[in-house]
């Protein structure tokens, strides 16, 4: 079960950095925690500082990410004993969010924007990595369904750890794609240029995946998914999980 989720989490990951609400803001993000200008990221000035700027961002949201699972997780073994309706509730949450990014139900608390915004540039080292903790806690329209959900499913996780390695693994979704855009903002822009027509369709995408998940934790299918996907998984990667 552990392998699906984590697989489902990772994919979350990457979704939520495809959103609407964050890939078109990839260049501003980067301009405003290196202090440097959209020209100079595109020459690829000084990739070494950009590179450890962006490193510290992701770090940021990376580290409130992992506190809300820990704080998630916490709570699911907490009610252990409630395990079963635990899933079967937190799949009814996911597959409202589900429904939520597909546009077939808007729900208002999500349409609002709870983004954190800051003034300023930041001083230093400290400052991206504030920047990012910002990021993190921030609640977007986009991203908020996506990081509920799977809070939601590290509440479910049979131990603490995993539902702490479930955020991990989401982090590391979202903070790749950053990390690899801001050592070649040039490739990026002309990438989004072409990607922009597709933002509404990953958004629906990923309600599709939040539907999927829901109904598999409402009806006690999860397991059963992972028993069905064993047969196809490579032998080698069997053999070293």
């Amino acid at each position: 079960m552990i392998e699906v989720g984590l697989l489902i989490a990772l994919t979350a990951g990457v979704l939520s950095f495809l959103s609407p609400c964050v890939l078109p803001l990839v260049p501003a993000y980067l301009s405003f925690v290196t202090g440097m200008s959209l020209e100079e990221l595109e020459e690829g000035v000084d990739r070494r500082r950009v590179f450890t700027y962006s490193l510290l961002f992701v770090g940021g949201f990376s580290l409130i990410f992992l506190l809300l699972g820990a704080s998630a997780s916490f709570l699911g073994q907490f009610f252990r004993h409630y395990e079963e309706w635990i899933a079967r509730i937190g799949g009814a949450v996911i597959f409202l969010l589900g429904l939520h990014l597909t546009g077939l139900l808007k729900l208002a608390p999500l349409m609002r924007e709870k983004r954190f915004h800051v003034a300023n540039r930041p001083v230093g080292y400290l400052g991206a990595v504030a920047v990012g903790m910002a990021f993190g806690a921030g609640w977007t329209p986009c991203i908020g369904p996506v990081l509920g959900a799977i809070l939601t499913f590290a509440a479910a996780q049979e131990t603490f750890w995993q539902g702490v390695g479930l955020l991990g693994v989401y982090s590391a979704g979202l903070a790749i794609p950053f990390l690899l855009a801001s050592v070649a903002l040039d490739r990026f822009l002309t990438g989004f240029g072409r990607f922009r027509r597709y933002l509404s369709a990953v958004e629906v995408a990923s309600g599709v995946l939040l539907l999927v998940l829901g109904i598999l934790l409402m009806t006690g299918s999860f397991t059963a998914l992972t028993s069905w996907l064993v047969p196809l998984t490579p032998e080698f990667l069997l053999e070293r999980i």
